[in-house]
């Protein structure tokens, strides 16, 4: 791995900065506000060429890696966008790898380049209300039909479905046996009106960008839908997981650079007993602690990243990235907060909006919890404890 400055990754750096400029943070307190769908933004992020950033040149995309992915989506989340900017764009940026590794010629030619123009809204419809994080236990299932499939079951926490065309639906084709992963198929199934209903789960944070409940009843999915072979869908999506962490630590990371960056500046301006209040150690060395811990989590997020790119088994070092990062994250928006003192819960100052959505990043894409348990068992040797 080589520290030295990488002109192309600077260039990335650079060309998102200017890009997110245009949008500041009363765009995205506005957005947030009003449940609205930052739609400017997302053709902003495609007519820049963001988006396919990692499909293949062949389908018109930039054929980069996850560590050019990852990039982007730290300048995105740390220029105030966070998770919303973030989530808008992010299965365009590289959320289309299961289909890539293991879809048809026919399922690349015909969606990967509308991916690409910004043309393709797609969600990814993996978790149940009653699996969770134990995706083996998927209820959702499939049964055989002339040409194709009929799928019906409950889909829980989907993403931009008001939007999507299509999604990446996880299903259960055949009983599962046991622990076995065979059974799983994944398939990319449409958004039909008719045969799903779609209701919005009101939450948090990450007002911006819809987050929904899925009832699905005898949905139609072409046998020329299926990505990969029936009943080896969860090999499928297991190949991207560490990718996935790691672009997702790196969101993390830029959410808690965006709220250092306001407390800082604030720490500066801000003057109580005819000193600003920088100059007081208790709110210095909270600075100074953030800061040490998003570096810390960087470098982590950095390695993975550049494992992955290099093709070197990286579990532990992605399951890391995402860990750190996301407490590195969530306690410097939590710094922000304390260092405005009550102007960090008033909404103009922006840090409560980045505490919120900071908040998301220790429950997803997996929580803390079940990090600690793949280290425990993975890496210390530990018995499996679930």
């Amino acid at each position: 791995m080589d520290f030295a400055v990488d002109e192309t990754h600077e260039a990335i750096r650079d060309a998102v900065r200017a890009m997110c400029s245009k949008f500041g943070d009363d765009y995205w307190m506005e957005k947030d506000e009003k449940h609205e769908f930052p739609w400017d933004f997302y053709q902003a992020v495609a007519d820049a060429g963001w988006l396919g950033l990692s499909i293949p040149e062949e389908y018109g995309g930039g054929g980069l890696g996850v560590a050019e992915a990852a990039i982007v989506e730290r300048e995105i989340s740390g220029s105030g966008a966070g998770m919303a900017g973030c989530s808008a764009v992010h299965i365009g940026i590289f959320g289309f790898e299961p289909l890539i590794r293991h879809g048809s010629e026919d399922l690349k030619r015909r969606f990967l380049p509308r991916a690409v123009s910004g043309d393709l809204h797609v969600s990814f419809a993996v978790t149940e209300p009653d699996a969770g994080t134990d995706t083996l236990n998927l209820q959702t299932s499939a049964r055989k039909v002339d040409g194709g499939w009929l799928v019906s079951g409950k889909k829980v926490w989907i993403t931009k479905a008001q939007e999507a065309e299509r999604m990446f639906l996880l299903v259960r084709t055949s009983p599962r046996e046991g622990k076995a992963h065979r059974g799983l198929t994944l398939m990319f199934a449409t958004l039909d009106p008719e045969a799903v209903t779609i209701r919005e789960i009101p939450k948090l944070g990450r007002n911006a960008v819809d987050t929904n409940e899925l009832f699905i009843d005898d949905l139609f999915v072409a046998d020329e839908d299926v990505i990969g072979e029936v009943g080896e869908g969860f090999k499928v999506i297991l190949g991207g997981l560490n990718a996935e962490r790691v672009i997702s630590a790196n969101a993390a990371l830029g959410l808690g650079e965006a709220a250092l960056r306001r407390a800082v500046a604030y720490a500066n301006e801000r003057v109580v007993f005819g000193r600003p209040i920088g100059k007081n150690q208790l709110i210095a060395g909270q600075l100074a602690d953030a800061r040490i811990r998003l570096d810390a989590a960087t470098a982590i997020c950095d390695k993975a990243a550049w494992m992955v790119d290099n093709g070197i088994p990286c579990g532990r070092e992605a399951n890391e990235a995402k860990f750190l990062a996301s407490e590195a994250g969530f306690n410097a928006a939590d710094v922000a907060i304390n260092v405005h003192g009550g102007y960090g819960y008033a909404r103009e100052y922006h840090v409560e909006r980045y505490f919120r959505e900071s908040r998301l990043n220790r429950i997803a894409p997996i929580s803390q919890e079940m990090v600690l348990n793949y280290v425990a068992e993975h890496v210390l040797g530990l018995p499996r404890s679930y």
